[in-house]
């Protein structure tokens, strides 16, 4: 496994996992207008390697507050990812967050898991 820490000037913790073909993106903090390039820019370089992962998840377990930028950025990425054949998953939605992406109606787009579920890729409802 390969731990890459990504240092941002925002009130967010970005880490990258890499286990085989697969890269789970760890968030902590808060993901808002002022942290959302720095995740942007952590994805789409994630997403333009040239050997893209199978599958990135990305965990929020660990986020406090997300806003619109945040899942804006989020469908951004699971596009170019859709578009690459790469799986794009959520992980680890819970409280407010999980809240944000019903409320939204952009849960149905993604394949998520809320933190209480195994890494099995169901959709939380």
């Amino acid at each position: 496994m390969t731990r890459i820490a990504i240092p941002s000037s925002s009130n967010l913790e970005i880490s990258v996992d890499q286990v085989g073909k697969d890269a789970t993106v760890r968030l902590s903090g808060r993901v808002d207008v002022d942290s959302s390039p720095d995740l942007r820019d952590r994805l789409r370089t994630l997403l333009s390697e040239e050997s893209l992962p199978e599958t990135i998840i990305v965990d929020l377990a660990s986020v406090s507050y997300i806003e619109t930028s945040g899942v804006a950025t989020l469908i951004e990425a699971l596009r170019i990812a859709r578009h690459h054949q790469t799986n794009f998953r959520l992980q680890g939605l819970s409280g407010a967050v999980l809240r944000l992406f019903q409320v939204t109606g952009v849960l149905a787009l993604f394949e998520a898991s809320s933190s209480g579920q195994s890494d099995s890729g169901q959709k939380v409802s």
